[in-house]
């Protein structure tokens, strides 16, 4: 290997994440995906291979320098780390492997060791109940690597469209209160350095969307556009930033307002989800900008009702892989 290989942490072994690593490790030659190892667990990959009646081999190994000789035979699980195959029943054990395959795995990434991390799904709630301290794993991660968590920036890259929320995790009606100019622009900096950097993109194009109906309508339904967001975008522009904006919404996503820009910025959760969503649900991939380590992660949740059930589709886990050895490959030439 020309580099480290990226580290997956297992996720919540009662949910989809095992499957879909052993489904990802098996078609990691037919997809060309950078060899990668994942941060324990080596009876559950073993368990959910055998029950779901996959042929996949899956070999312990005792460090990450083992990696290169396994990967082509067998999946790579770093030894020390293990619980129980159980999916669909999460419990106190099967969070406790997740948090601590997930701070494995980010330790490796921050040492070097591994070029990039892939976060399988967790459940916040049961993380929660062992004592996970976070909002979120990108919260988590920003803490790890001595960043604010406004300094770790969500986006939601597929085929189609990448989008990046500005407020997150936030109860619709606080959105209005904590969107600032300050805020806007800070965001759309690291996006910028990072779709340069890590994309491969010489001069990205931003596209800035309004928060209320049609941008405010000349502030007919709200001040936000010209009071926060307008500000912003002449900002970034007077930077060198290719900035454009408020855009409406409801037409910013249409196949020929997207072919305009490299990345939406969007002003709440949902208004960057849903478009990401209905159109590349299976390829979603969330992206963490602005960390000295890459991290992505398949754009869905734990799903413990169809968890061991083989129907879980691999399109997302495997479209994470690949876009961390991407972005790795782009660090390690730049």
């Amino acid at each position: 290997m020309s580099q480290p290989p990226l580290v997956l942490s297992i996720g919540d072994p009662a949910g989809i994440g095992p499957e879909l690593i052993v489904r990802a490790w098996l078609a990691s030659k037919a997809e060309g995906l950078a060899p990668f190892v994942v941060a324990g667990g080596s009876a559950v990959m073993r368990d959910a291979a055998t029950q779901l009646g996959l042929d996949s081999p899956v070999e312990a190994v005792a460090n990450i320098a083992n990696v290169a000789d396994a990967f082509s035979s067998a999946l790579p699980v770093l030894d020390g780390l293990d619980g129980t195959y159980s999916p669909g029943a999460p419990s106190k054990e099967s969070a406790l492997l997740a948090l601590a395959s997930l701070q494995v795995a980010t330790d490796l990434a921050h040492a070097g060791e591994a070029s990039g991390l892939v976060t399988a799904p967790v459940a916040k709630a049961n993380l929660a109940e062992v004592g996970f301290a976070h909002p979120g794993q990108t919260e988590f991660l920003a803490d790890a690597c001595g960043l604010e968590p406004d300094d770790a920036v969500m986006m939601l890259a597929g085929p189609s469209l990448r989008a990046i929320p500005l407020t997150v995790h936030v109860a619709l009606a606080e959105v209005s209160s904590l969107l600032t100019t300050e805020l806007i622009v800070a965001k759309a900096r690291i996006a910028a350095a990072v779709l340069r950097r890590d994309f491969g993109i010489a001069a990205p194009r931003l596209a800035v969307t309004g928060l209320n109906p049609h941008a405010g309508e000349s502030g007919k339904f709200g001040d936000e556009e010209a009071r926060i967001i307008a500000p912003a975008i002449k900002l970034l522009q007077d930077e060198g930033i290719a900035a454009t904006g408020p855009h409406p919404a409801d037409a910013l996503f249409a196949p020929h307002s997207r072919a305009g820009f490299d990345a939406a910025l969007c002003m709440y959760h949902d208004q960057a989800l849903i478009p990401v969503k209905a159109l590349d649900f299976d390829q979603g991939v969330n992206v963490t900008l602005g960390l000295p380590v890459i991290r992505t992660s398949p754009d869905h949740g734990t799903a413990f009702d169809i968890a061991g059930k083989g129907v879980a589709n691999p399109g997302a886990m495997i479209a994470a892989i690949r876009l961390a050895g991407e972005m790795a490959a782009r660090r390690a030439h730049g």
